[in-house]
């Protein structure tokens, strides 16, 4: 077991180092953001003044690696456009974008994993089959499309739900909504494949054989045993919401970190970016981490040491 924490802790700083990386020298081809702090009549030397006061006159290198240097003390920088420190900003939109991903993905599972159990289970029925429909549907529209769409029919036909903002819990319903459905028929998609691989299995048939209910069957023994491929897809799934996020609450100018991060690349606010790109980078690579910890705890039978 410690050496499979060893291994994945050693992949995971490499991988954080990569996304660093990248991020850091892909920004600087996106153009010089001094420009855009100086008034518009500024004179060379006032554009000189301004580089070489956020340290842009130094050689990539160093900026870099004073980057990194920042990084090992918990500093992110301070954001160049609003002058405030990365992470004061990144913590005062932080539970917005997490109400809103706890939302969609209660969305996502609530509904899928129970439609895919259901079209397993009834599987070559009319239902079964407009069930099908529906999930095919949720993964075929743009997260865009359906956020604009549940707009203009629940805000402006209907007017049921506040069109954007965060005013109340009901600013909720719509983003969460829309950033659930594909992340939905994921869920069902994954969970009937694995119902149904379950169904064809011994154990299923001693349970009918016993005379025991498919429900039974269903809720004691058949949901932990497909429940592997669900933990899979969940790890990816959250990742998953998190980047989509940026979307959604940009559509419904939802004030969390995907609305910031698009002010940010705007702005060429190159720290308050790197800050949000790490945060998502690492969120991601320990979801994956805590997977493949459910794994053994689902399925005692799968030895963490032997898959190192």
């Amino acid at each position: 077991m410690s050496a499979f924490f060893l291994k994945r802790a050693l992949q995971a700083f490499v991988a954080v180092l990569g996304v660093i990386t990248l991020i850091f020298f892909l920004q600087r081809l996106a153009g010089d953001p001094v420009l855009l702090l100086v008034p518009q009549n500024a004179t060379q030397a006032d554009i000189e003044a301004m580089r070489t006061s956020l340290g842009f006159d130094r050689p990539l290198a160093v900026q870099y690696f004073d980057y990194l240097s920042g990084l090992i003390m918990f500093d992110f920088g301070r954001s160049y456009v609003q002058n405030v420190p990365v992470w004061t900003l990144i913590l005062s939109r932080l539970p917005y974008t997490l109400m809103l991903a706890g939302g969609a993905l209660l969305v996502a599972f609530g509904i899928g994993i129970p439609l895919g159990v259901a079209m397993a289970v009834r599987r070559g029925k009319p239902e079964a089959k407009a069930m099908m429909g529906f999930v095919l549907a949720g993964q075929s529209m743009p997260t865009f499309w359906s956020a604009i769409l549940m707009i203009i029919v629940f805000a402006v036909w209907l007017g049921w739900l506040p069109p954007s903002g965060a005013r109340s819990w009901s600013s909720l319903i719509m983003p969460s909504i829309a950033l659930g459905l594909l992340s939905m028929a994921t869920f069902a998609r994954v969970a009937r494949t694995a119902v149904l691989d379950e169904l064809e299995k011994d154990y299923v048939r001693t349970g009918h054989a016993k005379g025991l209910p498919m429900h039974r069957i269903v809720a004691r023994h058949l949901l932990r045993n497909a429940a592997i491929p669900v933990v899979t897809v969940a790890a990816l799934e959250i990742a998953n919401l998190l980047a989509g996020a940026v979307i959604v609450e940009t559509v419904f100018a939802w004030p969390g970190l995907g609305q910031l991060t698009v002010q940010a690349i705007n702005a060429r606010d190159f720290m308050l970016v790197q800050g949000v790109v790490l945060l998502g980078a690492v969120t991601a690579i320990v979801l994956n981490l805590v997977a493949d910890l459910l794994y053994s705890i689902i399925d005692p039978r799968i030895r963490l040491e032997g898959n190192a």
